[in-house]
Order: C-alpha cells, then structure tokens, then sequence
C-alpha cells in the first residue's frame, strides 16, 4: 500500500501561491516534488533524478520563483533545456505558476527565432529566461544577457542535453553565472558528465533519486514477436496490425533509424493511417507543425527516433509502440513512461524478433518482471473504419504579430460562427501563424466561417493543414 502524497500546504509557500496551486490543480504533490522542493526551498543545489511527466517542471518551477524579487527587473533565473519544444513547455508552465505574482515576464531564448526579437524582448526586462544552450551562448557573447542579478540556475533533462554534446556550452553558461547561486539539476538517467557538471559548478548538492518504474496498473505491457529484422515489411505490417486492433486515438511510434521511419511512415499513409514523422533534420517550422498536429489529437500516429522525441511532452497519450527494441534498457522505460499519465490508462506495445532477444533481457532485468508474449495473429481489426484523427488542425494565417491571442479564435468560433467550446480543441499562436484543433465533423464549416468571418476584427485566410 503506497502513502498519501503529501499536501502542497506542508511546504512554507505564502498563501497566495497555495490557492493559485490549488486553482491549476496542483493538491498533492507528486514523489520529484515531495523529495525536491524542501530542499529546494532552503536555497540548497540539487540533482534529481526524474523523467518527463513527473512534475519535475513545478517542482523547479516553485523553488525559482520563491527565490524571485518581482520588483527587480533584471534576470534572476535561468532554465536551460535540450530542445525548443522543452523550453516553450517550461516557459508555459512557469508562466502559470507564476499567475499569483505581480507581472512577472519569462522570455525564451532559442534557435528558429531571429536574435533580434529575443534582444529587443530583454531590453525591455525580463526576470526569468527560459532556453537551449547555444541560443543563451549567442546571448551573453553580444552583451543582451545580464546575469548579476540571477540567483537560480536550472538545467533541465541534463542527460539529454550531454547526449546532444552540449557539456561544453553547459560549462560556458554556467561559468558567467554568479558565483552565489543555487543549481538545480533534474535528468532521467545518471550519464558520467553529470558527475563531472556536479563537481565543477555545484556546492554539495543533494541527490534526490525518484524510481523510473511505472505503476503497473497504469501501463499495460505487451510483447509481440516478428521475424527477424532482415524482414522489414513483415514489422511494418504488424504495426498496422495493432492500430486496427486496439484502434488508440493517439500513438507514438519508437523507431531506432531515421530511415526506418520514413518506412513506416510511408507505409501506414498508404494504408489509409494518419500518420507523421518527426525527424533531427526537420526544420523547425515543420517540427513544430508536426508537433502541433499531433498534440491536439488531429493526426493518429508520431514515428519518431529517440533522438527528436527528446523534450516532447504528450498528454492524452494512448499507445506507445517500440517499433524497434533499444538497446538501452532505461530509454525503453522513458520511450513507454509517456503513456499512462496522470491517472489515464495507456498501452505500451513493444516488437521484437529473435536476434533483439539480448536487450529484451535488459529490459525484463530493469524492470524486475518477464515480459508479457502474446501472438499477432491474435490481432484482429475490431472495425472496418478507418482509424481517423478525432480532430482536424486548421492553419489561420497571422499570430502573435497580428497580436491575436487564443481567446480571440475562441470566440470567432463560438460566437458568430455558432459552434459549441465541446467542438473547439487546442489553440496554438506562433510568431505568424495560429493553428486551431476543431472536431472532425465541423472541419469544413469551421473553415469556412472563419474564412467569411473575422478575428480580431479583421478578415483572416484560413486552410486546413496538410499531413504532407
């Protein structure tokens, strides 16, 4: 029997900052947060070990803006994260934290957006930055960034980030960061360089490990046995064979090459599956597309490397499917820890032939359990339907330069054009474009009454998005 999560209200937070927790459905603290934030609070360095999805967000998220003087305009926290995506995730979430306090601005600071904007964005003040490494280093070496005042420093899924070789932007950062400060550190796995990073720019910092297991009740394992790798289509068939089966409304598919996704990608297109890929080369602008159209549950299926999925954070996850085993036992328990969030069922569906059958071992070493088998002749369709995308993304051409906000679409749809908020899913504002999620059944009205409307008062082109 596990105990209660203790309450938020154990931590000495004004209350202000509890009843904003309480309005963002924060009641109880999760394990990352039960074990961080009393030592966070008292101003100590930490190393957490957590994964996606555990809280860790909120958990730095609290202690930095508990360190913050909202008075001072002058950056006194930095977040450095692995990937543009990771950071916009942070930036939102502090932004909501931050809600009790007077005007506090976080800016983020990250590759695809010219410097110029981001500069002129710190010119006007900013007490948190939230960013990738090499952005930050662009930064500080043309004088926009003025780190006297900052007293937080957060490095955020720090394995991923020395995965993707940045140890040393990490070392240039943290060495033009003062002296007294408090660092927190938060990765999912324990790769030799965070040792070295603790060492060269922490103060003793406690180490805080949070098991990797997943509840069991939560995800559903299971292993289906193909013939050996060599027998490509015979794999790709049986992906098919799964979706048709279970028929989850949002699937992440792993694969280990790049080309192996193209593969699958191509062949569930032309089996009539909604499907994308998410590659390292994407150029931002399609990565974020990509992203955008699978977060707001209008494609079914994102085939991705390991390597692109880094940073990517999905609610509402139903599937996650190991294409291909990894041979890295702790990455197929972050690949399936995306399914199953928050108290949501989710499955996660693993491929393997003979000659994977070593790193299959890893895993069930890891795990402490055997592997669940089960044959894929045992998968039939349970429908003759196809698998649709419950929602269908539309592309408005303007964004946050036209200063529309989210609330502005909404109320085009709901007002004049008469659809019901049931009918309206995710809203996402960009630089130029805004993309809105809206039920399939309504796709082509809503297009067309936004397109004969107006936002904002203004006439807009709208379009639907292509799964190109």
């Amino acid at each position: 029997m596990t105990s209660p999560s203790p309450d938020f209200s154990t931590l000495s937070l004004p209350a202000h900052v509890l009843a904003n927790l309480e309005q963002l459905g924060y009641l109880s603290m999760t394990p990352i947060q039960a074990a961080s934030l009393p030592v966070a609070l008292l101003g100590k360095d930490l190393i957490a070990q957590a994964k996606t999805g555990s809280g860790k967000t909120a958990a730095f998220g609290i202690a930095l803006l508990a360190n913050l003087n909202a008075r001072r305009f002058a950056v006194q926290a930095m977040v450095l994260c692995p990937t543009r995506e990771l950071a916009d995730q942070v930036a939102t979430e502090i932004r909501r934290l931050a809600r009790a306090e007077e005007n506090i601005k976080v800016v983020v600071l990250c590759g695809g957006v010219p410097l110029r904007n981001q500069s002129a964005s710190l010119e006007n003040g900013a007490h948190i930055v939230v960013g990738t490494p090499g952005r930050i280093m662009d930064h500080l070496a043309r004088g926009h960034l003025n780190l006297e005042a900052m007293n937080t420093l957060v490095l955020d899924e720090a394995d991923r980030m020395l995965d993707m070789g940045f140890f040393d932007d990490i070392a240039t950062v943290a060495k033009q960061c003062p002296k007294e400060r408090q660092t927190l550190l938060f990765s999912a796995t324990y790769p030799e360089g965070i040792a070295k990073i603790s060492q060269q720019f922490m103060k003793t910092p406690q180490t805080i490990t949070v098991q990797a297991q997943h509840e069991k009740s939560k995800i559903r394992q299971r292993w289906y046995q193909v013939p050996d790798s060599d027998h490509d289509e015979a794999r790709l068939g049986a992906v098919a064979q799964v979706l048709r089966h279970f028929r989850p409304a949002s699937t992440l598919a792993f694969c280990n090459t790049k080309s192996q996704c193209r593969a699958l990608v191509a062949y569930l297109k032309a089996q009539g599956f909604s499907a994308l890929a998410l590659f390292g080369e994407l150029e931002q602008r399609e990565r974020d597309q990509v992203l955008v159209q699978f977060s707001n549950r209008s494609c079914s299926v994102l085939v991705a490397t390991d390597v692109a999925a880094r940073g990517l954070d999905i609610s509402q996850l139903e599937m996650v499917i190991n294409v291909d085993v990894t041979p890295d036992a702790e990455v197929h328990i972050h690949r399936i820890g995306r399914t199953g969030r928050a108290d949501e069922e989710g499955w996660a569906i693993s491929l393997a032939s003979m000659d994977e059958m070593g790193s299959v071992g890893k895993i069930e070493q890891l795990q402490k359990a055997e592997s669940e088998w089960h044959k894929l002749a045992e998968l039939t369709p349970a429908s003759n339907e196809p698998l649709l995308p419950p929602m269908v993304t539309l592309q408005i051409v303007g964004g946050r330069k036209e200063k529309i906000r989210a609330g502005d679409v909404l109320g085009a749809l709901t007002g004049e054009a008469g659809f019901t908020r049931e009918q309206v899913g995710k809203i996402n504002v960009n630089e130029f474009s805004t993309y809105v999620a809206v039920d399939r059944a309504i796709a082509s009205q809503a297009q067309q009454k936004l397109s004969s409307g107006r936002v904002k008062g203004k006439s807009v082109k709208v379009r639907f998005m292509d799964e190109a």
